[in-house]
């Protein structure tokens, strides 16, 4: 509710904001009061349905809205800013959180915590000081190159800063991220997907509005209706990969399957030119897309945060939304870096071409070489997140470690795991 609160209210004043520090300081205590409020509705899963099929179902439901409320929000936001003001993309957040804050109010149950835990100073400065590093070091090279101190200063602050996070993790004594949530493979393996899988995800979104809105001429609420599909894909396999199949065979084929959905997807996109069509150019791989991604994001979220202790079930909840946070961030940067790049390089070698097809002509195909390029990127992020999470996550259902296991009747002793015995 505290984040609920905030988020509203600093929305507020980012929507009155009357200069862009303003803007800027106000977007910023968006993500703060929204980090209080995302792990907070995600523990709330995690320790209220255990039964598996309860659970299936709960994060089914979560996952399609973690993944679609981003393209429904494009939709909205696209609506609000041609009909009204930019302002009001900030401004609507008052009416989500009034009636969230409501259900929260009269649903809600206080459960006060025994537990006095300390804030890990020296690791928040450290994680935070790393992603920061990453995402400027990135974006800067856009607007630079890659061989200016500004640019290759920062990423590699920002690596020396994320390997002294992980060594601080394991000697720390109340660590922000304790070893024994995150090395566990599965967990490990979800975090690594949804990382990879947001930053390929928020890299489409960003490339085919750029293609909607600047090449084939579409509104804001014409590109948010376009993107429409993509939810739909997702909304139905996060739901069919939760339910149905992560009982019988685990999230280890789903979520690589899912990748190499959305590779292929990717290089669908690669065939986009300036005369190519939303229905045979987009259409199809942008559905393809969110088959692809539901079927890495909901299993991710259940099985990043499946068998925890209570008292991690926020550390787990936080280190799932931190890295689709953090996959959306430095993809967005360094995906938007490598399409800036592949312009401009277009335009460089294609310059003598202006005088015979024109200006505007020469940028419409230096842009659909900087989609492309940008495309092919993305399908190389899924096709290395295929064999990444495959790798690191276990094969077979998700069980937890204290679940008894099955009675084999028959005299003497069944074996049912490697070193494990029971007596029938």
């Amino acid at each position: 509710m505290v984040g609920l609160v905030g988020f509203a209210g600093v929305s507020a004043v980012g929507g009155a904001s009357v200069s862009f520090p303003m803007l800027v300081t106000a977007r910023a205590c968006q993500g703060a009061f929204g980090a209080i409020l995302a792990p907070s509705a995600l523990s709330l899963l995690t320790t209220t349905f255990t039964k598996p099929k309860e659970r299936g179902k709960a994060f089914g439901i979560y996952g399609a809205i973690a993944a679609a409320g981003s393209v429904v929000g494009l939709l909205l936001g696209g609506a609000l800013t041609e009909y009204l003001s930019w302002r009001w993309t900030l401004y609507v957040n008052l009416i989500f959180a009034g009636v969230a804050l409501a259900g929260a109010a009269l649903l809600l149950e206080r459960h006060p915590s025994t537990a006095k835990p300390r804030l890990d100073i020296p690791g928040v400065l450290a994680v935070s000081g790393a992603v920061f590093c990453l995402v400027y070091g990135f974006s800067n090279a856009a607007t630079h190159n890659w061989h200016t101190p500004s640019t290759y200063g920062f990423l590699a602050a920002g690596v020396v800063l994320s390997v002294a996070f992980a060594v601080w993790q394991g000697r720390a004594a109340d660590p922000l991220l304790p070893p024994r949530v995150v090395l566990d493979r599965n967990r490990g393996g979800a975090y690594a997907s949804m990382l990879i899988a947001s930053s390929g995800m928020f890299g489409i979104f960003l490339f085919l509005t750029y293609y909607l809105q600047q090449t084939l001429g579409y509104s804001p609420v014409v590109t948010g209706l376009a993107f429409l599909p993509v939810a739909g894909g997702i909304g139905v396999t996060a739901n069919l990969s939760t339910i149905v199949a992560m009982p019988r065979v685990g999230p280890k084929p789903l979520v690589g399957a899912g990748m190499l959905v959305a590779a292929g997807a990717m290089i669908w996109f690669t065939r986009l030119g300036v005369h190519t069509g939303y229905v045979d150019g987009v259409l199809g791989p942008l559905i393809l897309t969110g088959v692809g991604l539901g079927m890495v994001i909901a299993p991710s979220i259940n099985t990043g945060t499946f068998d925890v202790l209570p008292r991690d079930a926020g550390v787990a909840s936080a280190a799932v939304t931190v890295g689709q946070q953090l996959g959306a961030s430095i993809g967005t940067s360094l995906l938007n870096t490598i399409f800036a790049g592949a312009v401009a390089a277009y335009v460089t070698v294609h310059a003598a071409a202006a005088r015979t097809l024109g200006r505007q002509a020469l940028t419409g195909l230096a842009l659909a070489h900087g989609y492309d390029t940008a495309f092919w990127w993305i399908a190389g992020i899924f096709g290395a997140g295929a064999i990444i999470c495959g790798a690191l996550l276990r094969r077979g259902p998700l069980h937890a470690k204290d679940t008894p296991a099955p009675q084999i009747a028959g005299p003497g002793a069944a074996q049912t795991e490697p070193g494990r015995t029971i007596s029938a």
